[in-house]
C-alpha cells in the first residue's frame, strides 16, 4: 500500500509475483529461484548472462574430505544423512569395469578413507569401461596411479594399492569398516573372502554373467552383502563363484560400461542402505539383476542352515 501522500501514483507494476496455483512459495530458496529466473531471464536470453557462474568456493570445512565447499547438501537439506557415512573407511579390490565405478560414486561421500586395490596396468580395454576424462598418456600406467591423478584434487583420504589381495594382506585392512569386491575371477574371489571374513569386516561382493545363446548378450547381474555375522555361512551358501568358468564371455565382451556402473550402482545403494542414508524397506543380502526383462530378485530373510 502507498502513502496517503502517494494516493495520486497510479501502480501498474507489481513485483511480487506468488505461484498462482498456490499464492505461496515453498520455501526461501523456491522463492529465490522464481526471482532470479523473473528478473534475469532477459538479461540471459539477449546478452548470455548468466546468474549461476561463480567462482568455487574455496572455503570448506576444516574436517572436511572435500577440497571444494558441498553446497548441494545442505541446500537439499541431507547433512545429517551425509554424515553417516564419515567415519567409514572403505576397501575397494579390483579397479576393473565395477570396481572403477564404485570408487567414481564413493569418491563423492564423506567416507574419511577409501583404500583401493588393483595390481594391474591401465590398458585400452580399460578406458572403455572407465568413468571420467581418458587421456591417451594413462596407457601403461598402474591403475592407482590413473585413478589418484583423476580425484587427489577434489578430495583426500585415497590410496591406492598395487597388490594381489589375499588372506597375505591382513595389516593392509586394519580399520578397514566396509569392502567392496569387484574381481572377476572365482579363485581370486576366494581368498579374499577368507580374508574379510576372517578379520569380520561386513562387505558386498559384485558379478556378472552373460551369454549369447539367444544371440544378443544376456544374463545377470550379482550383489550380495557378507555382513560382519554371517559373512561365513554365506560364503558356504555358493551365492558367488569362487573357481574360474572358461564360458563366461565376461571375460572377452568386457566394453559393458553400463553394466558395470548398474552394477555399481547397485552396490553402492546397498552399502548406503546399510548406513541409513536410503530407505530400505526390505533387508535383502542377495540382488539379481536380469538384463532380458530388466528385473531384479532378491532374498531378504537369511537362514543359517
Amino acid at each position: 500500500m502507498l502513502s496517503e501522500a502517494s494516493k495520486d501514483v497510479i501502480v501498474q507494476r507489481s513485483f511480487s509475483n506468488k505461484p498462482k496455483d498456490t499464492g505461496q512459495f515453498k520455501d526461501f530458496f523456491d522463492k529465490l529461484e522464481s526471482y532470479v529466473a523473473i528478473i534475469s531471464g532477459p538479461a540471459i536470453d539477449l546478452h548470455q548472462a548468466n546468474p549461476y557462474t561463480f567462482r568455487a568456493v574455496k572455503e570448506v570445512i576444516p574436517d572436511s574430505v572435500f577440497k571444494v565447499h558441498d553446497t548441494l547438501t545442505s541446500r537439499a537439506e541431507i547433512t545429517d544423512l551425509n554424515a553417516r557415512l564419515k567415519n567409514d573407511i572403505i576397501a575397494i579390490i579390483g579397479l576393473g569395469g565395477t570396481g572403477a565405478y564404485v570408487l567414481e560414486f564413493l569418491v563423492r561421500t564423506l567416507v574419511r578413507e577409501i583404500r583401493a586395490f588393483d595390481k594391474d596396468e591401465f590398458r585400452v580395454h580399460n578406458a572403455f569401461r572407465s568413468p571420467g576424462k581418458i587421456e591417451i598418456s594413462e596407457f601403461g600406467k598402474p591403475k592407482g596411479d590413473v585413478y589418484f591423478s583423476r580425484y587427489e584434487n577434489f578430495r583426500s583420504g585415497l590410496y591406492f594399492n598395487r597388490k594381489f589381495v589375499d588372506t597375505c594382506c591382513s595389516e593392509d585392512f586394519n580399520d578397514v569398516t566396509f569392502a567392496f569386491v569387484c574381481v572377476d575371477k572365482g579363485l581370486s574371489r576366494a581368498g579374499i573372502f577368507d580374508l574379510l571374513i576372517s578379520k569380520k569386516i561386513p562387505f558386498i561382493d559384485v558379478g556378472m554373467g552373460l551369454n549369447r545363446k539367444q544371440g544378443p548378450l544376456n544374463g545377470m547381474l550379482r550383489t550380495t552383502y557378507y555382513s560382519a555375522e554371517h559373512g561365513q555361512n554365506l560364503r558356504d551358501k555358493g551365492l558367488a563363484e569362487l573357481a574360474d568358468s572358461p564360458d563366461d564371455l565376461y571375460r572377452t565382451n568386457i566394453q559393458i560400461s553400463e553394466l558395470n556402473a548398474l552394477n555399481a550402482c547397485l552396490a553402492v545403494i546397498k552399502f548406503k542402505q546399510l548406513r541409513g542414508f536410503y530407505f530400505e524397506e526390505l533387508p535383502f543380502y542377495h540382488l539379481l539383476f536380469n538384463v532380458g526383462d530388466c528385473k531384479i530378485i532378491g532374498d531378504s530373510e537369511f537362514n543359517e542352515d
